[in-house]
């Protein structure tokens, strides 16, 4: 950067606010041009300015289209710098308009941007004063100029940032939608992915991974329903291991070439953002479809707005929750606008709190009114005794007469399936529930078979974990891949263990509680992951240490049985469960093992 160009960067960096962009030197154009800088926000536009580091004695003469300015090499014609950043602006303009989802669709302004756009000149070492006294404005607008004096450190933040807006020949009252952001933000620096091939290093002819005949019936029968839901509001209530998760992917590979506007797709955990985010990537479809957790949208929707943080808690739950109740607040201001998507898919809806979908009801535009919410009450595993029974149409989601129920489990054996079903018995029983409220539905089996789930106890914990240890590693001898292995644990203490004798084991392993790492599907390592991070996902051998731990004062013993039941049908061949401690839950376990005698 020129010292021009660094006094504009340092207070561009500290009068304006978070929801603004700013790109310094990006290449933009057929012609790889490179503006100096471009700044963009939400409600007001992309900006392009051009900085000159020139003194008023530099400059020997200008009109609209050039200049004749004194160099070390003597003297030199070049553009008009006003008329450098319009051609830059209208490069940038041109980039963007070739984006359907960055122009106007119809009317008089049809495929052009939506939003405004203006270019403007900065004079690093040129006074206001030095600038009128020069006629300079008989050349270029007073208004489209930023002098030496306009951007010194101790200028009023409001004061410059009417002088960037006053750069606009046309203003809107509309704001742009997060995933509009987004787009702008790829096309000024892109980002290519790679997508994970999972198939790279088999043998020729050979799959890594066989798919039994009964799930490719089931991967063409959710694709079919993903199809075939009609528009408007769905609401599907389907067992653990029914394809839920499938046919929201199918869904929004279905809508994506559709629908005009991005698609965001919802969930409560973090894994399984990461799970259906890498499932959107391999179709190719991150352009079109947004995956997010809950929570990291909201505070996204803050950032993008600049609406407020709220201060950060030792307790991440209230902050979490506070990031909530202000993004509802700013939408109903409209800080944040609604109408960002044409639809809205809900995994894992039955976490999802009564305001939430509130919330994300706004988001759907009028015009498509596209949602679609998973759900399973049984596996309902967070806020415990305080959980609310709602109906849908409480929440504005209008899905009478359009929910689809799925009782059939496909992803466990009918011998995980039974023992779960046994240990979970008094969760899965039937209430009444009218159409619009979410009941607990009973799994059946597809009656796909396979091992005996296993119940050991051991004399402690590190027991536990050295056996488990050598069950991944005689697993992986026989041919399963790591990343096919799961540990799915209840307490810190226990991943703590199970993770050690893995590293003393030379074991690959991913551990959640590794916060510098996302969760990565398809890296080659045992997950050792949380029975609430677990939801959504499934591992062809699945471990549960540590179930004779005691709960902690003030845990509900039916909501850990919840807990443990998402856990074992996380499972699509194998279970082992391993306990010290004798405790009520493994009791209830033992007896839910005699069913296998009647298989």
């Amino acid at each position: 950067m020129t010292s021009g160009e660094k006094r504009l960067a340092h207070r561009l960096e500290e009068k304006l606010e978070d929801d603004y962009l700013c790109w310094y030197d990006v290449s933009i154009g057929d012609r790889n041009q490179h503006p100096d800088f471009i700044v963009f926000h939400p409600s007001r536009g992309l900006l392009v300015l051009e900085v000159k580091d020139w003194k008023l004695d530099t400059i020997q003469s200008m009109d609209k289209q050039q200049a004749v300015i004194l160099t070390d090499r003597g003297a030199a014609n070049v553009l008009n710098p006003l008329e450098q950043a319009r051609q830059y602006m209208f490069a940038a303009t041109n980039k963007l308009e070739r984006d359907p989802q960055l122009i106007w669709p119809s009317g008089s302004l049809k495929g052009k941007p939506r939003f405004p756009y203006g270019h403007g000149v900065v004079f690093a070492n040129i006074s206001r004063k030095q600038f009128d006294a020069a006629e300079l404005e008989n050349v270029l607008p007073a208004h489209l100029v930023i002098c030496q004096d306009e951007m010194t450190e101790s200028v009023d933040a409001e004061a410059f940032q009417q002088r960037l807006w006053n750069m606009f020949p046309i203003k809107f009252t509309m704001k742009l939608s997060l995933p509009q952001i987004d787009r702008i933000r790829w096309h000024m620096f892109p980002e290519v992915r790679i997508p994970y091939q999972p198939d790279l290093f088999a043998e020729p002819g050979q799959l890594s991974t066989e798919i039994p005949d009964l799930l490719r019936v089931m991967d063409l029968q959710q694709e079919q329903l993903a199809r075939s839901l009609g528009d408007g509001h769905r609401v599907i209530h389907g067992v653990a291991g029914s394809g839920k998760t499938m046919i929201l992917g199918y869904r929004a590979e279905h809508l994506a070439k559709m629908c005009a506007r991005p698609i965001l797709v919802l969930c409560y955990n973090k894994a399984l953002a990461a799970k259906l985010a890498s499932t959107i990537e391999e179709k190719g479809l991150q352009g079109k479809v947004h995956v997010l957790n809950f929570h990291a949208w909201c505070v996204r929707q803050l950032d993008a707005y600049n609406a407020g943080k709220p201060p950060k808690s030792s307790d991440l739950n209230e902050f979490f929750d506070a990031c909530v109740e202000r993004v509802i607040r700013s939408v109903d201001q409209n800080l944040i606008p609604s109408a960002q998507y044409d639809a809205v898919l809900i995994d894992e809806g039955h976490d999802f709190k009564p305001e939430w979908f509130k919330l994300v009801v706004q988001m759907i535009h009028p015009d498509s009114n596209s949602l679609l919410v998973l759900y399973d009450d049984a596996q309902s595993i967070y806020n415990g005794p305080k959980k609310l029974r709602f109906s849908f149409s409480s929440v504005g989601v209008q899905a009478k007469g359009r929910t689809t129920i799925l009782k059939l489990n496909y992803r466990n054996t009918a011998e995980v399936l039974s023992v779960a079903r046994a240990f979970a018995d008094d969760l899965l029983s039937q209430h009444d529930t009218e159409e619009d409220q979410a009941p607990t539905v009973q799994p059946m089996s597809t009656g796909r078979h396979g091992p005996k789930p296993l119940l050991i106890q051991f004399p402690n914990i590190e027991g536990e974990a050295e056996y488990i240890a050598a069950k991944l590693l005689d697993a992986n001898r026989t041919g399963m891949p790591w990343s096919d292995m799961a540990v799915v644990y209840r307490r810190y203490d226990i991943g703590e263990k199970v993770a050690a004798v893995l590293t003393r084991r030379g074991i690959p392993f991913q551990w959640q509680q590794n916060r510098r790492r996302g969760y990565t599907p398809g890296e080659s390592s045992v997950k050792v992951i949380t029975m609430h991070s677990s939801k959504g996902l499934e591992f062809p051998l699945v471990c549960i240490p540590g179930l004779g731990e005691a709960p902690k004062e003030g845990d509900d013993l039916r909501d850990e049985a919840r807990l443990i039941y998402v856990a074992m049908t996380r499972s699509t061949q194998e279970l082992v469960m391993t306990h010290a401690m004798p405790s009520l839950l493994v009791e209830k376990m033992g007896k839910a093992m005699n069913v296998l005698n009647n298989l």
